[in-house]
Protein backbone atom coordinates (compact mmCIF):
# COMPACT_ATOMS: atom_id res chain seq x y z
CA UNK A 1 0.00 0.00 0.00
CA UNK A 2 0.93 3.22 -0.54
CA UNK A 3 1.92 5.59 2.12
CA UNK A 4 -0.09 8.76 1.48
CA UNK A 5 -3.02 6.28 2.02
CA UNK A 6 -2.03 5.76 5.21
CA UNK A 7 -3.50 7.05 8.56
CA UNK A 8 -1.06 8.79 10.36
CA UNK A 9 -1.66 10.76 14.14
CA UNK A 10 0.83 13.39 14.76
CA UNK A 11 1.78 13.95 18.19
CA UNK A 12 3.21 16.19 20.34
CA UNK A 13 3.31 16.36 24.71
CA UNK A 14 4.69 19.10 26.71
CA UNK A 15 6.09 17.69 30.09
CA UNK A 16 7.11 19.06 33.23
CA UNK A 17 10.93 17.60 32.71
CA UNK A 18 12.69 15.56 30.33
CA UNK A 19 12.34 12.02 32.39
CA UNK A 20 8.65 10.24 33.02
CA UNK A 21 11.01 7.64 34.94
CA UNK A 22 12.32 10.27 37.42
CA UNK A 23 9.47 11.36 38.26
CA UNK A 24 8.27 14.20 35.57
CA UNK A 25 5.00 13.86 33.95
CA UNK A 26 3.03 15.27 30.92
CA UNK A 27 1.05 18.18 31.20
CA UNK A 28 -0.05 19.25 27.44
CA UNK A 29 -0.85 16.63 25.06
CA UNK A 30 -1.96 17.50 21.47
CA UNK A 31 -2.57 15.22 18.02
CA UNK A 32 -3.49 15.62 14.68
CA UNK A 33 -5.14 13.06 12.63
CA UNK A 34 -3.94 13.11 9.18
CA UNK A 35 -5.26 11.50 5.97
CA UNK A 36 -4.34 11.37 2.37
CA UNK A 37 -2.48 14.84 3.02
CA UNK A 38 -4.95 16.48 5.01
CA UNK A 39 -5.73 17.38 9.24
CA UNK A 40 -9.66 15.28 9.44
CA UNK A 41 -9.96 15.48 13.24
CA UNK A 42 -7.81 17.02 16.61
CA UNK A 43 -7.42 15.87 19.97
CA UNK A 44 -6.16 18.20 23.19
CA UNK A 45 -6.03 18.40 26.68
CA UNK A 46 -4.19 20.18 29.39
CA UNK A 47 -2.87 17.28 32.02
CA UNK A 48 -2.78 17.92 35.51
CA UNK A 49 0.50 16.25 36.84
CA UNK A 50 -0.10 15.75 40.22
CA UNK A 51 3.33 17.50 40.87
CA UNK A 52 4.26 21.22 40.73
CA UNK A 53 5.70 22.56 37.35
CA UNK A 54 9.52 23.16 37.66
CA UNK A 55 9.99 26.94 37.26
CA UNK A 56 12.51 26.73 34.03
CA UNK A 57 9.83 23.98 32.43
CA UNK A 58 7.35 27.40 32.71
CA UNK A 59 9.88 29.91 30.93
CA UNK A 60 10.18 27.06 27.65
CA UNK A 61 6.22 26.81 27.47
CA UNK A 62 5.03 29.14 29.56
CA UNK A 63 2.20 26.73 31.28
CA UNK A 64 1.77 27.44 35.33
CA UNK A 65 0.70 25.63 37.73
CA UNK A 66 -2.36 27.62 37.89
CA UNK A 67 -3.31 26.65 34.37
CA UNK A 68 -3.52 23.22 34.98
CA UNK A 69 -5.34 23.12 38.92
CA UNK A 70 -8.76 22.15 37.21
CA UNK A 71 -7.13 19.84 34.15
CA UNK A 72 -8.15 16.31 33.85
CA UNK A 73 -5.44 13.63 35.51
CA UNK A 74 -3.89 11.61 32.70
CA UNK A 75 -5.91 9.12 33.71
CA UNK A 76 -8.91 10.04 31.95
CA UNK A 77 -7.15 11.70 29.13
CA UNK A 78 -4.64 9.31 27.53
CA UNK A 79 -6.59 6.31 27.30
CA UNK A 80 -8.73 8.56 25.10
CA UNK A 81 -5.67 9.37 23.22
CA UNK A 82 -5.82 5.47 22.55
CA UNK A 83 -8.79 5.60 21.03
CA UNK A 84 -8.08 8.87 18.87
CA UNK A 85 -4.88 6.67 17.33
CA UNK A 86 -7.65 3.71 16.72
CA UNK A 87 -5.46 2.11 14.17
CA UNK A 88 -3.37 5.13 12.56
CA UNK A 89 0.44 5.01 12.88
CA UNK A 90 1.69 7.84 14.83
CA UNK A 91 4.25 10.25 14.47
CA UNK A 92 6.55 13.34 15.44
CA UNK A 93 9.96 15.04 15.93
CA UNK A 94 11.63 13.68 18.19
CA UNK A 95 9.39 11.43 18.54
CA UNK A 96 10.95 9.17 20.64
CA UNK A 97 10.89 11.61 23.80
CA UNK A 98 6.90 11.81 23.48
CA UNK A 99 6.71 7.74 23.50
CA UNK A 100 8.83 7.39 25.86
CA UNK A 101 6.38 9.65 28.02
CA UNK A 102 3.30 8.45 26.26
CA UNK A 103 3.96 4.74 26.79
CA UNK A 104 5.44 5.59 30.56
CA UNK A 105 2.10 7.22 31.58
CA UNK A 106 -0.03 4.46 30.19
CA UNK A 107 1.73 1.60 31.98
CA UNK A 108 0.97 4.00 35.35
CA UNK A 109 -3.03 3.49 34.26
CA UNK A 110 -2.11 -0.28 33.63
CA UNK A 111 -2.76 0.17 29.64
CA UNK A 112 -0.21 0.31 26.70
CA UNK A 113 -0.89 1.60 22.68
CA UNK A 114 -1.41 -1.38 20.53
CA UNK A 115 1.28 -3.58 20.14
CA UNK A 116 1.01 -3.06 16.04
CA UNK A 117 0.75 0.89 16.00
CA UNK A 118 3.72 1.87 14.09
CA UNK A 119 5.64 4.75 14.77
CA UNK A 120 7.43 7.05 12.26
CA UNK A 121 10.40 9.91 13.30
CA UNK A 122 10.77 12.78 11.45
CA UNK A 123 13.61 14.19 13.04
CA UNK A 124 15.02 10.52 11.04
CA UNK A 125 13.06 11.24 8.03
CA UNK A 126 15.43 14.85 7.73
CA UNK A 127 18.52 13.57 8.79
CA UNK A 128 18.29 10.82 5.85
CA UNK A 129 16.12 13.13 2.62
CA UNK A 130 18.08 16.46 4.18
CA UNK A 131 21.42 15.11 5.30
CA UNK A 132 23.16 18.67 4.05
CA UNK A 133 21.02 20.74 6.81
CA UNK A 134 23.32 22.09 9.98
CA UNK A 135 20.19 21.77 12.10
CA UNK A 136 17.25 19.57 11.97
CA UNK A 137 15.64 20.95 14.68
CA UNK A 138 11.60 21.12 14.44
CA UNK A 139 11.69 25.21 13.86
CA UNK A 140 14.73 25.25 11.71
CA UNK A 141 13.43 22.58 9.33
CA UNK A 142 10.32 24.05 9.23
CA UNK A 143 11.44 27.28 7.95
CA UNK A 144 13.84 25.69 5.95
CA UNK A 145 10.86 23.68 4.49
CA UNK A 146 9.01 27.11 3.75
CA UNK A 147 6.33 25.87 6.68
CA UNK A 148 5.20 28.80 8.36
CA UNK A 149 6.56 28.54 12.49
CA UNK A 150 3.92 31.27 14.90
CA UNK A 151 4.72 29.85 18.39
CA UNK A 152 6.66 26.76 19.44
CA UNK A 153 6.88 24.36 22.83
CA UNK A 154 3.48 24.57 22.90
CA UNK A 155 1.68 21.20 22.23
CA UNK A 156 -1.01 22.13 18.97
CA UNK A 157 1.37 24.47 17.65
CA UNK A 158 4.19 22.07 17.51
CA UNK A 159 1.94 19.77 16.22
CA UNK A 160 0.79 21.95 13.53
CA UNK A 161 4.11 22.69 12.13
CA UNK A 162 4.92 18.81 11.77
CA UNK A 163 2.31 17.85 10.02
CA UNK A 164 3.32 20.85 7.50
CA UNK A 165 7.38 19.45 8.14
CA UNK A 166 5.47 15.59 7.54
CA UNK A 167 3.57 16.26 4.29
CA UNK A 168 6.85 18.29 2.59
CA UNK A 169 9.00 15.50 3.77
CA UNK A 170 6.81 12.52 2.76
CA UNK A 171 6.85 14.56 -1.01
CA UNK A 172 10.53 13.77 -0.75
CA UNK A 173 9.85 10.23 0.50
CA UNK A 174 7.80 9.29 -2.52
CA UNK A 175 10.59 11.06 -5.27
CA UNK A 176 13.11 8.30 -3.63
CA UNK A 177 11.00 5.59 -4.15
CA UNK A 178 10.20 5.11 -0.45
CA UNK A 179 6.35 4.82 -0.94
CA UNK A 180 5.78 1.87 -0.31
CA UNK A 181 4.67 1.48 3.68
CA UNK A 182 6.76 -1.27 4.28
CA UNK A 183 9.50 0.31 3.27
CA UNK A 184 8.85 3.90 4.55
CA UNK A 185 8.26 2.04 7.88
CA UNK A 186 11.65 0.14 7.62
CA UNK A 187 13.73 3.68 6.90
CA UNK A 188 11.45 6.14 8.95
CA UNK A 189 10.33 3.99 11.84
CA UNK A 190 11.32 3.78 15.39
CA UNK A 191 10.56 1.04 17.79
CA UNK A 192 7.77 1.96 20.69
CA UNK A 193 9.27 1.46 23.93
CA UNK A 194 8.18 -1.06 26.53
CA UNK A 195 7.30 -0.15 30.32
CA UNK A 196 6.21 -3.01 32.79
CA UNK A 197 5.27 -1.55 36.26
CA UNK A 198 3.94 -3.15 38.96
CA UNK A 199 1.51 -2.06 41.96
CA UNK A 200 4.49 -1.30 44.28
CA UNK A 201 6.40 0.85 41.86
CA UNK A 202 3.31 2.91 40.57
CA UNK A 203 2.44 3.55 43.93
CA UNK A 204 5.78 4.97 44.65
CA UNK A 205 5.70 7.32 41.98
CA UNK A 206 3.18 9.69 43.81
Amino acid sequence: MNIKLTEFVIFDVETTGLSPVDGDRIIEIAAAKVKEGKVVDRFYSLINPQRSIPPQTTLVNNITDDMLEDAPLAADILPQMIHFIGGACVAGHNVRFDLNFLCYELALIGRRLNDQTPAVDTLKMSRDLLPYLSNHKLAYLARSLGVVVDQTHRAMADVDITVGVFLRLMEMAGDKDLQKVSIFLDHFGVEKPSFKLNQKSQASLF
